[in-house]
C-alpha cells in the first residue's frame, strides 16, 4: 500500500540541457534588482563619458541605441525560452499531482475497504456475543433449563 516517495523536483532539474539551465540562470539575473540598477549605472556611465571630450558615440547615441535593440531582442528571446520551460514545469508539476492524488484516493478507498471488514467482524461478534447471552439466560446459574 506504500508508494515509492520521488522528489519531484530533483527529478525535473537534473536532466536539463545546457540551454535551459542557460536560460534559467540568463532569466533569473535579468529579472532581479541588481541587474536593473547596473543597468541604470552603465547607462548613466554612458551618458557622462559622452559628455566629455571622449566621444565615440556623439549625442543621439546611435551606437548604445544599437546595443539597446540588440539586448532587447536577446531578452525577448531568452524570456520566451524560459517561459517555455516554466510551462513545461508547470505541466510536470500538474502531472506529480493528479498521480498523487490517484495513489492517495485508490489508499484511501483500501483502507475504507479494511475497515469495512472490520466493522462487519465487529458486527458478526457482537451478534455472536448477543446470542450467547440469551442462551445464558434462559439457563438457569446452574447449566440446566430454567422451570
Amino acid at each position: 500500500m506504500t508508494r515509492p516517495l520521488i522528489n519531484w523536483h530533483t527529478r525535473t532539474t537534473s536532466d536539463r540541457t545546457l540551454g535551459q539551465r542557460s536560460a534559467d540562470v540568463l532569466r533569473n539575473g535579468m529579472g532581479s534588482w541588481p541587474f536593473v540598477f547596473a543597468f541604470l549605472a552603465f547607462m548613466s556611465v554612458w551618458a557622462a563619458v559622452q559628455s566629455t571630450e571622449i566621444r565615440w558615440d556623439p549625442y543621439p547615441f546611435i551606437l548604445l541605441n544599437l546595443f539597446l535593440s540588440m539586448l532587447a531582442g536577446l531578452q525577448g528571446a531568452i524570456l520566451l525560452i524560459a517561459a517555455k520551460r516554466q510551462d513545461a514545469i508547470s505541466a510536470s508539476l500538474a502531472q506529480h499531482d493528479y498521480e498523487t492524488n490517484v495513489a492517495a484516493a485508490r489508499e484511501i478507498e483500501q483502507l475504507l475497504d479494511i475497515n469495512r471488514r472490520q466493522l462487519e467482524l465487529l458486527e458478526h461478534l457482537v451478534a455472536e456475543r448477543d446470542g450467547r447471552d440469551r442462551r445464558d439466560e434462559r439457563t438457569d446459574g446452574d447449566g440446566g433449563p430454567t422451570a
